[in-house]
């Protein structure tokens, strides 16, 4: 397998990266290219990475495709570049079009290279709100992000995108799986992004009370990010052509127990403060998957409990700070 991987550095990315090389740096049987905008500073952030024979970077813009590598012959491709970690200034526009660009270079080198495989990553912000009376969302649900928000902006990208594989599918033949991804967590999680559980082991780890805006009531589930990694190796693999399947726990846990579960485990004379303010009664607050699909085609399941993936978050992040 001759691997090329948009998003490598991003936490998809390394979380791939760190499953291809526990299984694989031995007897390689794969060689793989990221692509990144700048692979020195990558490598000085992780310097786990650096001289494995069957890796390489290639410096480039997703956003020119006139910079992404030509006359190199690719047999398989995982896009999983879209940045996914937003900011409170976000521009809308600008990351809709990213998402549909990044999108379109990267199938178009997919056709170039003429690969048997491709894989995009994309989200559970493609099905839209989930309803309040389903428990679990499945690919065949036909929800969408409402489209006159500019916030929707992330998950009709996704859709976008989903929709050119489609597209290239139909006009060159490409054969590709859709991997619609939820929530997760692991050591290579940011701490300080907009993610609850990686916010509340960030004030556990610091000796922080926890605070939750709202009333803890929302229901959300967490992957370890090792079995994210097997999930989409077995995708990229065995995904039957244009298919969706979703990723993720169906494990659910509520907001407010998440939180007090985080501070059982990391710090115990911490407490969890709920501010409350519930969501409005139209509005949906849970985030869960169906992945009986995955089950039942490829026997997937999570292999990591919640309560063990907080801990190995929390003891990589731990050990950060002592250094």
């Amino acid at each position: 397998m001759k691997l090329l991987l948009s998003g490598g550095t991003g936490f998809f990315g390394r979380a791939f990266l760190d499953y291809l090389k526990f299984h694989f740096s031995e007897h390689p049987s794969i060689s793989v290219c990221v692509l990144t905008r700048s692979p020195g500073r990558f490598l000085d952030l992780y310097p786990r990475f650096k001289s494995l024979p069957w890796l390489s970077l290639y410096e480039c813009d997703l956003l020119d495709p006139s910079s992404l590598p030509r006359g190199r012959q690719f047999t398989h491709v995982i896009h999983a570049a879209t940045e996914a970690t937003l900011s409170s200034s976000i521009d809308y526009k600008r990351h809709y079009f990213e998402i549909i660009d990044s999108a379109r270079s990267i199938l178009e080198l997919a056709v170039r290279s003429d690969v048997s495989r491709f894989l995009m990553i994309s989200s559970g912000a493609a099905y839209g709100p989930q309803p309040l009376t389903m428990k679990k969302i499945c690919e065949t649900w036909n929800g969408s992000p409402f489209l006159p928000l500019a916030s929707s902006a992330y998950g009709l990208g996704k859709r976008a995108a989903e929709h050119m594989c489609a597209l290239y599918h139909d006009s060159h033949g490409l054969d590709y799986s859709i991997a619609r991804c939820f929530a997760f967590v692991g050591p290579d999680l940011p701490l300080n992004a907009h993610y609850a559980i990686g916010n509340f082991i960030s004030d556990a780890l610091s000796g922080r009370d926890i605070i939750v805006n709202g009333d803890g009531t929302p229901l959300r589930s967490y992957l370890y990010q090792a079995d994210l990694a097997h999930w989409l190796y077995t995708l990229l693999l065995r995904g039957r052509d244009e298919e969706v399947y979703n990723v993720g726990s169906d494990v659910t846990i509520s907001v407010g127990d998440l939180a007090e579960l985080i501070c059982s485990l990391i710090d115990p004379g911490l407490k969890v403060h709920i501010r409350g303010g519930a969501t409005g009664a139209n509005s949906s607050v849970n985030y869960i998957p169906d992945v009986s699909k995955v089950l039942g085609e490829f026997g997937l399941r999570a292999e990591t409990s919640l309560r063990e993936a907080i801990l190995l978050t929390a003891d990589r992040h731990r050990s950060a700070l002592a250094v």
